[in-house]
Formats: C-alpha cells, sequence, structure tokens
C-alpha cells in the first residue's frame, strides 16, 4: 500500500515510516523537506495521489492554547481537504490519551485536531497514546539549572517504536474509530525523571513542580492514565528504553 505520513522526518512520524518500510509498503513522507506544507497546502495534492491511507503525525510543541489551536486547525483542514481530493480511504491520527480530561492549552489544539478528523466524512482511526518514555527527557529540559522542576503527573508512558508500529499496521487496516495506546506499567513523572538523570551519572536535583489549576489536579490524579479496557498494550518497559538509547547527556 501508498501511505502518506504528515510529519514523516519528527519523533513518531519517521518511526511510521521505518515500520511501513520493514513490512513492505511505501510510504509519502509529507514534510517542508520533501517540499509539502501541511499550514499553507502546498505540494499536498500531488503528494497525495494514488495515497491509499494518510497517517498524522504533525506536531507542534507549545503551551499556548492559541498557538496549538491555530496549527491543528490549519494543519487539519488542509490536510482532510487533500485526501478527501484524493479520495484517500483511510485517514489516521496521532492524539493523547486524556486530552479531554485535562485542562491544558496544547490538548485543546489536539481536540480541535481530532474533531476535524470526526467531521471530515473519511473513514478514519484516532490513535490516543501515552506520553512516550521520551517525555520524561523533554520535561527536564523545560528547567535549564541544576535543579529541574516536574509537574506530579502520574503516566503509563510508551515506546515511540512502538507506537510508530501501531500506527503503520492501523493505516494499512480498516477504520477503528477512537481507540487508545499505553505502555506496560504506570509511574509518576517525577519518578521517571529521576531515574534518567541517574542513568546520566548526574547530581542535578529533580523536584516536584506544584501547579494551580483543575488541569494540574487531572494530572496527579490520573486523568492521563488510559480507561479503555481493550486499550493497546506496548511491552517495552521504560528501563529497557533507558538501557537502549544509553541516557543521553545533558540532564
Amino acid at each position: 500500500m501508498k501511505i502518506a505520513v504528515a510529519g514523516g522526518t519528527g519523533v513518531a512520524g519517521r518511526r511510521v515510516v521505518e515500520a511501513l518500510v520493514a513490512t513492505g509498503h511505501e510510504p509519502v513522507v509529507l514534510a517542508r523537506s520533501t517540499g509539502v506544507d501541511v499550514l499553507t497546502g502546498a505540494g499536498l495534492d500531488a503528494a497525495l495521489a494514488g495515497v491509499d491511507a494518510v497517517v498524522d503525525a504533525t506536531n507542534k510543541m507549545t503551551t499556548s492554547r492559541r498557538t496549538a489551536v491555530k496549527f491543528f486547525e490549519t494543519a487539519g483542514h488542509n490536510l482532510t481537504a487533500a485526501a478527501q481530493k484524493a479520495g484517500v480511504a483511510h485517514i489516521v491520527t496521532l492524539s493523547i490519551v486524556g486530552i479531554d480530561r485535562v485542562e491544558y492549552g496544547y490538548y485543546q489544539g489536539k481536540l480541535v485536531q481530532e474533531k476535524i478528523v470526526r467531521e471530515s466524512g473519511l473513514p478514519f482511526t484516532i490513535l490516543r497514546a501515552t506520553q512516550f518514555h521520551e517525555f520524561a527527557d523533554q520535561v527536564l529540559g523545560l528547567t535549564p539549572g541544576p535543579v529541574a522542576f516536574v509537574p506530579r503527573m502520574q503516566s503509563q508512558t510508551v515506546a515511540v517504536s512502538e507506537v510508530g508500529q501501531a500506527l503503520a499496521e492501523i493505516a494499512t487496516g480498516s477504520p477503528q474509530g477512537q481507540i487508545e495506546m499505553a505502555g506496560p506499567e504506570v509511574a509518576w513523572m517525577l519518578d521517571l525523571a529521576r531515574r534518567l538523570v541517574k542513568a546520566r551519572g548526574s547530581r542535578r536535583a529533580v523536584l516536584p513542580l506544584w501547579m494551580p489549576g483543575s488541569g494540574a489536579k487531572a494530572m496527579a490524579s490520573g486523568g492521563l492514565l488510559p480507561t479503555a479496557t481493550d486499550s493497546r498494550r506496548g511491552r517495552i518497559r521504560y528501563d529497557e528504553w533507558l538501557a537502549t538509547v544509553g541516557a543521553p547527556a545533558g540532564a
């Protein structure tokens, strides 16, 4: 099958591309580096010609609700419109578990993205995944210096490689509506960050960040954990991932 991957050079997107190639399918990478811009629509029509399915793994790292909504709204409308024009039979969107239970600016953008897909008229699958194992490193990077502050949140982190494989598998099958995927174990993000710092041989202090508001309360009380009884489960545990990546420097 010929499958387009929007954001195919990103953290999750490139794993989808790798999985498609490994299983004998033909990926079409939709990224600025390949002459396709989902925000302007440039190159989309030509890139989707003859495509059987589309995987949307686009992303915009921001905490701003306005920025997130603008990005996902623009990209979502452009991508679904081009997919409709091309006669694409299945659109698969990567989203996040719990975004409808936790008030957070970035999640508002993801909800808009999901809404556009649901209302597009295209056969769809929305895969809501938990945070990737790499998320702990991203959080550590938010506060440079000898002390890092990590929000109080529970997560069931999953290996991005397994999410990429799942997205590739879903894209080659029938639309499933909304489904979830999570890792094998629940942990506090504070603990995951401390384990990462320790694996790097760093003495950097990692302290809990107390945040006000209902969103922070929901994160701490399990709002980002999967609820579907039939959720997919990744097999790679956090410590296994940590050993594999070799704990990159910088903590």
